[in-house]
């Protein structure tokens, strides 16, 4: 796993230094799309449901981004009315990128680590995007580090977790991309995250996001 890893941070740095810190340098088609993908993620953000024990039920938060690029989802997270970001973990394999979000995010409350797992206990993780592209990685290979990450995560996110990927529905594929049975993982999830699960495929993109909480408050 650790060669395909490798290839994937070479990729990244590749199209970080062909376009620029924009939405296409890491696989998005322009800032509305990317957009549309952090409003589905932060829809695990719901504090009435948030465990009482955790600071995220007073709306300060902590998260962790894995596959960060060059940050853009700290600037959406900064930005949302209902929650306080309090600190914010970005996390890449692709050190151009990790300099490259330093730079735009001079922010204290932002630190960017290169690592292929999440090491910081937060409120709650987010992915987006990083587990659509495995260049040469077979879609086996693939699903298990996939499963593999997101139990690591899960133990370090106190009350939930969001991730997105590339869906199985649809009309081509491309080799170096994994494209996830949405059904799969949110069964996975529900067996060994998680009973409060939720599965988002009503959108207008290729793709699916999947919401995990820990606990669900009774309002």
């Amino acid at each position: 796993m650790e060669q395909a890893l490798d290839k994937v941070a070479k990729h990244y740095t590749e199209t970080l230094r062909r376009h620029g810190t924009v939405p296409i340098s890491v696989g998005w088609k322009d800032e509305a799309s990317q957009r549309l993908r952090f409003e589905k993620l932060a829809q695990v953000l719901d504090s009435r449901k948030a465990s009482k024990a955790s600071k995220a039920s007073k709306g300060r938060v902590s998260c962790n981004d894995f596959g960060c690029g060059y940050g853009a989802m700290f600037h959406y997270l900064d930005q949302l009315d209902e929650v306080t970001l309090e600190h914010y973990y970005g996390y890449d394999i692709s050190e151009e990128m990790l300099t490259a979000a330093r730079k735009a995010i001079p922010d204290p409350r932002a630190e960017f680590i290169c690592a292929s797992q999440v090491t910081q206990e937060v409120d709650y993780s987010f992915v987006s995007g990083t587990f659509n592209v495995k260049i040469d990685a077979s879609d086996e290979q693939w699903g298990e580090y996939m499963k593999d990450t997101l139990m690591d995560m899960s133990k370090l996110s106190r009350v939930g977790l969001a991730f997105n990927a590339l869906s199985t529905y649809v009309d081509w594929k491309e080799k170096h991309l994994y494209y996830a049975d949405p059904f799969m993982f949110f069964d996975f999830c529900k067996r060994n995250i998680s009973r409060y699960v939720s599965l988002l495929h009503d959108y207008p993109l290729f793709e699916w996001t999947i919401l995990v909480r820990k606990e669900i408050k009774l309002i």
